[in-house]
């Protein structure tokens, strides 16, 4: 038996071809890795420098082990506003212990959905759920830098708490504040505006932040009142510490913790497949959980907080020209030669500048074409993009989560079709055809069906939630008097379990009671273990199942004969008495139903 392995990146020796060009693309990515770190952890309530920790040690550590070459861990602009939630309310402790706990919860939750390959759970997450929450996440982080803004102080809560308590302080907004968020704001634009008429990459977020400290540090603007970094927490010179996660209150971080697991996991898919769509990379969804696990590990025992795959970052990353996973090592190690020799200069960052900054980016998530596509694709995605976006403003964001899942389910479940169900009729070649509801095949006059005998061809999952469905197509079946024999074709079919057994025994046990048979055809090796551990078998009669042969169609062929048999002479001229299903492939290949896609 093939043991279990851990889902690791293979190793391949480093290609020297490829070090100018990561390290290029590591010094791009740096321009804007650094004010967007600051940004995001003023976003948490967090102290500056554990935005850049968390740039740091988690971008090399996830560089190192996921399955993506592009795609960088470090803080994004929802996930801070998640943890920023979080760290409010948990344990009533220093809101840098309460992130610290929450990284090394993320971690090992990421490690173990990676380790048990369950990399497939996010396809069942909609596109349009996530697009609710990053577009209900942009105004919030909008909204909540309003009072930075402006200079102006007020209550903090919910959506309208802050607009409410904002507007009456705007009579007495600060003039230098507003100057600095709006030159912060101009910059980034004007950098836009000159990268697209010069096609040259300007580090607009880095420029706009260089000029606020130079200004700052020139005009010594502190003394007239202006707020700096340094009045929140100063950014300690030096490597990231070393730090212990608080576990006395795991508990009550947990719903929080699953929360920031599930974010955190969706986005970082999200960013690895659409990058790989472009680079034709093949990504494993596996590890990327795996490494996304390691880097908020690193997070926790080195000063930062949960991360996640950063959109921004990482396709700045891919569009630099980035070879390998080397780029986002790199990285890393240049934000650790940023904290040791920058550190004291970053202290005299503005507030203001952040909040510019940060309103920016809010405006940028707001992508109105991608909106109107998911609001016009389906009702389905307009109520589930709706709906979650409103969630994100009138509940707790890691309960907005929980939402956005619970409407990913609830829309997989109401559009899967757990159970096709077909009827097989027999054409004037012999050849098996395919009748669904509502077709007009049986009516045909090359095709042929039997009053006495009905062929059901099953197709998907078996498993307790397709019951319902199975039983209704069998009672369909059944409430026929004319029908003597049914006969159900299973080869397409897997997950059967005890809930379904019992369900074709109800209905063997039915049709025995009016001196009528069914008939199971095409039932894999591990089908007949279930039937025979439930009882089916017993029920059946074991002269009543085929299970699935080499041979193409004979088993279906052998319950043929057996329903012919059972019918007797009111079958001597029917369809079924007559085609040998078997001896028509061996002459010509007759298409069989094709599995469901």
């Amino acid at each position: 038996m093939k043991r279990p392995t851990l889902p690791l990146p293979p190793l391949r020796k480093y290609p020297r071809s490829s070090l100018w060009p990561d390290i290029s693309a590591a010094t791009t990515v740096l321009f804007l890795a650094v004010p967007q770190s600051l940004a995001y952890a003023t976003i948490a309530g967090l102290p500056p420098a554990m935005g850049l920790y968390a740039a740091a040690i988690p971008a090399i550590v996830g560089s190192l082990f996921r399955s993506s070459h592009h795609v960088l861990s470090g803080p994004t602009n929802a996930m801070s506003l998640l943890v920023g939630g979080a760290t409010a309310v948990g344990m009533g402790a220093d809101p840098a212990a309460v992130a610290l706990t929450l990284a090394l919860l993320v971690g090992i939750f990421q490690i173990v959905a990676g380790a048990l390959r369950l990399g497939a759970l996010v396809d069942y997450i909609s596109s349009a759920v996530v697009l609710g929450y990053i577009i209900g996440a942009a105004v919030l982080i909008a909204v909540g830098q309003l009072h930075n803004f402006t200079g102006t102080t007020g209550p903090s809560g919910r959506i309208w708490v802050d607009i409410g308590g904002w507007l009456p302080k705007l009579g007495e907004a600060d003039g230098l504040s507003l100057a600095i968020a709006g030159g912060t704001i101009a910059t980034v634009l004007a950098a836009r505006l000159l990268q697209r008429r010069m096609r040259r990459k300007i580090p607009g977020a880095l420029l706009a932040i260089v000029l606020a400290i130079a200004a700052d540090i020139a005009f010594d603007l502190e003394s007239r009142g202006l707020r700096v970094i340094g009045d929140l927490a100063p950014i300690p010179s030096g490597f990231p510490p070393l730090t212990i996660p608080d576990v006395s209150h795991v508990s009550v971080l947990l719903s929080a913790a699953i929360a920031c697991t599930v974010l955190s996991l969706v986005e970082s898919n999200a960013v690895a497949r659409s990058i790989a769509a472009r680079t034709g990379q093949r990504i494993d969804a596996s590890t990327e959980f795996f490494g996304q696990g390691l880097s908020n590990l690193a997070a926790a025992f080195f000063g930062g907080y949960p991360v996640s795959g950063s959109l921004a970052r990482s396709a700045a990353n891919e569009h630099a020209g980035a070879r390998t996973r080397m780029a986002g090592v790199f990285g890393g190690l240049m934000i650790l030669v940023v904290l040791l020799a920058f550190g004291s200069a970053l202290d005299h960052t503005p507030v203001p500048s952040l909040a510019g900054l940060l309103i920016v980016v809010a405006v940028e998530l707001v992508d109105i074409k991608r909106i109107k596509h998911t609001v016009r694709a389906s009702p389905a995605d307009g109520i589930a993009f709706v709906t979650t976006m409103v969630g994100t403003w009138v509940m707790s964001l890691d309960t907005a989560i929980y939402l956005g899942v619970g409407i990913s389910l609830v829309l997989f479940l109401r559009n899967a079709r757990l159970l096709s169900v077909r009827e097989l009729l027999v054409g004037d070649d012999g050849a098996l055809c395919e009748h669904l509801p509502g077709d007009t095949k049986a009516s045909r006059s090359d095709v042929s069906r039997c009053n006495r005998i009905r062929f059901l061809h099953l197709d998907g999952s078996l498993f307790f939630g397709a019951s319902g469905e199975l039983a209704d197509a069998l009672d369909d079946v059944v409430a026929d008097r004319e029908i003597k024999v049914l006969v159900v074709r299973m080869k397409y079919t897997q997950g059967l379990d005890a809930t379904s057994a019992a369900v074709f025994e109800s209905t063997a046990a039915r049709l025995h009671a009016q001196s009528r048979q069914l008939i199971l055809v095409g039932m894999s090796a591990e089908m007949m273990g279930v039937l025979e551990r439930a009882g089916t078998i017993e029920r059946l009669g074991a002269e009543n199942l085929f299970p699935a042969r080499q041979r193409w169609l004979s088993a279906l062929d052998a319950a043929r004969s057996r329903a012919v048999a059972l019918c007797g002479d009111d079958c001597a001229t029917c369809p079924f008495a007559r085609t040998q299903f078997a001896a028509k492939a061996e002459r010509e290949p007759v298409p069989e139903p094709s599995p469901r896609t």
